[in-house]
């Protein structure tokens, strides 16, 4: 097949923003493998997105104005730069996965490879930002956020700009008012919304419309700047040398190339992933990389350090080398269960750097080089296409759990939590018997089962009062009925929220439980008994425990505007005046103190895993009596607030009793795990306190 014949005009290379480039890169995989050392190093996707809009910008219109612009060469170009160290990333880690992650792990990474393949990884990070997301550091994907929002910017952007040329639209305008509306949706959105504003294209599009402005005034306004740029670089030589200086643009190029990495330098030590980023704060690599490619290839900064031929080197295989850094981190702390060694993380860097030259000489160049482009181009299309109805029919089918490296794990603990009022689809969360009596309420994230017509008990709380009721749910046993919605507290006018989540709909989720509670209490006058668990630590404290969750933020808030608030007085609050309206209508009211946060995934405590990097013992899924108390101090605090303010009426069952000695709080016995990850009991678990509370029930009874 012959070779698609180029058209397309392309800019003159500039071996200095491959230098920046390798900066870009560099201080990403600094900040992934060594985050003490350059704290602020995840700026370098926000440069990548400047050169990204920069170099596409320039070909899209350079090649409008000559009538050279092709939708087939662009994408054509864009697939062969793109697709073939992508693809083979995603084949790897799909191979990997295979022997060394368990049914739950494959399920995830093969979601990533089926979004990764169709450039959504963005919209899915984002969407699984929430209560049971899992760390991001066990993401082998998770990197390819930024992928997403660059191939979104290059299918709406040359769109809109070819729609504007023929229209006759003046693209700098067009340019500009775009940016502003992304950059108003950034500054707004990160605070109230600072997941999807990190995520979301509409709030990234600007830092790549700055390097399309940059582009623009490059290519038309470079004679309309010459005198301002003549006049500030004679002004800028007369106030940096003695003698007389030729006015000859030299010295602002200079300056401009120093000042942007004097900006960047400031942003890598200052920036810190606790600010509300991107915001404002995302405007510093941005400038900074706007000035250093602005400065030209011979600014001294750009000619000596960025166009050095190690930083060049860099650059060009800086594509493929953000490509394998990541993978190679993350699997590496989930084979470890736990932060890899200095000199494992040392040794992922230095492997990705020997992979992404390989990539580069053996995919990349012979792919982007060379004729049979069409047939090229075809080939990548349908390998990605392919790659990714692998990545979704394996996550579909829950990971491939009949995998040999899953077997013996699934044995142990994760085949009886399968099915389970919580783990199974949340279409099942809803009987049949729920929604006749709630007919007309809403059903989202709502937890409703019964295991008879006419239930005795009612459990009422978040995901930690589902999970005391597994065994029961599961075979129909115990007379009771469960009311919950994860990650809520059972209040009336309160609602429980992190920073991932919006406060409209957190709230119309949260507020459904009480009405919910009270309806079934009228219809049902078989249930006598309330019995309320939830995650109470973490509400007080508003932190997860240990290494697994401590991203969830928690407050305890009644309207978006409470900001600063104290928990613990509304965790009290709230449940005084949920219970208060229990004990008017005569029922008897049970408060489950709840079962220790273990700090740890509890499948990494319970069997080795198929692969390993070092021969280490397995972590210990204890914690020290005296750390559990320290934890739980004040939620303890609470309970007895609550008890006091109800007058003693409700009953209190200490449920960590029962997995907590003198020295100890843990989840292991017999070597079988009682919890199913780091604070939710597994099917096991779930039995051996419920039978424990049905004791301690009868002999309250009595």
């Amino acid at each position: 097949m012959t070779s698609l014949q180029e058209h397309l005009s392309h800019p003159k290379y500039r071996p200095d923003i491959d230098g920046l480039r390798a900066i870009a890169v560099l201080s990403v995989i600094a900040f992934h493998a060594f985050p003490s050392s350059l704290q602020g190093g995840f700026i370098g996707v926000d440069i990548f997105f400047v050169i990204s809009g920069y170099l596409i910008s320039t070909i899209i219109f350079q090649n409008l104005e000559k009538g050279t612009f092709s939708f087939t060469e662009f994408y054509a170009r864009r697939v062969k730069r793109i697709f073939p160290a992508l693809i083979l990333v995603l084949v790897a880690c799909y191979v990997f996965g295979w022997f060394a992650l368990f049914a739950d792990e494959y399920k995830q990474l093969s979601k990533h490879i089926a979004a990764g393949a169709g450039f959504v990884s963005n919209i899915v990070l984002w969407s699984e930002a929430g209560y049971f997301d899992n760390s991001g550091e066990t993401k082998p994907l998770l990197h390819l956020w930024s992928l997403g929002i660059e191939e979104q910017f290059y299918i709406f952007w040359p769109l809109l700009l070819w729609f504007a040329w023929e229209r006759n639209f003046n693209l700098l305008t067009i340019t500009v008012l775009i940016a502003i509306v992304s950059f108003g949706l950034n500054i707004t959105g990160v605070i109230a919304h600072p997941v999807a504003t990190f995520y979301s294209p509409q709030t990234r599009f600007w830092e790549l419309l700055c390097g399309s402005l940059l582009a623009w005034t490059t290519l038309y306004k470079k004679d309309s700047f010459s005198a301002i740029k003549l006049k500030l670089d004679g002004w800028l030589a007369g106030a940096v040398y003695r003698n007389s200086h030729a006015a000859d643009g030299k010295t602002l190029a200079n300056a401009l190339s120093i000042l942007g990495m004097l900006l960047l330098a400031f942003g890598f030590f200052i920036i810190n992933k606790d600010l509300n980023f991107p915001g404002r704060w995302a405007v510093i690599p941005m400038l900074a990389a706007v000035m250093i490619i602005s400065a030209g290839p011979n600014a001294w900064v750009n000619r000596i350090v960025l166009s050095h031929p190690l930083a060049v080197w860099f650059g060009l295989i800086s594509f493929p080398l953000y490509l394998w850094h990541w993978p190679l981190l993350s699997f590496a702390q989930i084979i470890e269960t736990d932060v890899p060694s200095m000199n494992i993380r040392a040794i992922a860097v230095l492997l990705a750097v020997a992979l992404a030259w390989l990539t580069y000489i053996l995919i990349e160049k012979p792919i982007r080089l060379g004729s049979h482009s069409r047939a090229k181009t075809a080939v990548l299309l349908l390998l990605m296409l392919g790659i990714g109805y692998v990545g979704y029919a394996s996550y579909s089918r829950d990971g491939l759990g009949f995998r040999k490296a899953d077997a013996q794990t699934k044995t142990k603990m994760y085949a009886d939590v399968n099915g389970t009022v919580l783990y199974n689809t949340p279409e099942d969360w809803v009987d049949e018997r729920c929604k006749t009596v709630l007919e007309g309420a809403s059903y989202n994230y709502l937890m409703c089962r019964f295991t008879t017509a006419t239930p005795k008990m009612l459990v009422v709380g978040d995901s930690h009062a589902a999970q005391f009721v597994y065994d029961s749910i599961s075979k129909g046993s115990n007379d009771l009925a469960l009311v919950g919605v994860n990650g809520c507290l059972p209040f009336i006018d309160l609602v429980s929220i992190n920073p991932t989540e919006e406060f409209a709909e957190k709230s119309t989720r949260c507020r459904v439980v009480v009405p919910i509670v009270l309806k079934l209490l009228k219809e049902f006058p078989s249930i006598q008994r309330v019995v309320f668990a939830t995650r109470g630590a973490m509400y007080i404290e508003g932190f997860g425990f240990g290494n697994t969750d401590s991203k969830n933020l928690y407050r305890i808030i009644k309207s978006p505007d409470d900001v600063l608030t104290e928990n613990y007085n509304q965790f009290v609050s709230g449940y005084v005046a949920t219970i208060n309206e229990i004990l008017k209508l005569g029922k008897a009211v049970v408060f489950i103190e709840d079962v220790p946060e273990i700090g740890i995934s509890a499948k990494n405590c319970v069997d080795e895993r198929p692969l390993r990097i070092t021969d280490k013992a397995l972590p210990e899924c204890d914690v020290s009596r005296k750390s559990f108390e320290e934890r739980n101090i004040n939620y303890r605090r609470a309970v007895d607030a609550i008890n006091a303010a109800t007058h003693k009426r409700i009953k209190i069952f200490p449920a960590y009793e029962y997995l907590c000695d003198e020295s100890t709080c843990g989840g292991m016995h017999d070597d079988m795990s009682y919890f199913y990850d780091d604070d939710h009991l597994s099917m096991r678990g779930s039995k051996f306190i419920f039978d424990k509370f049905t004791e301690w029930l009868d002999k309250e009874s009595k």
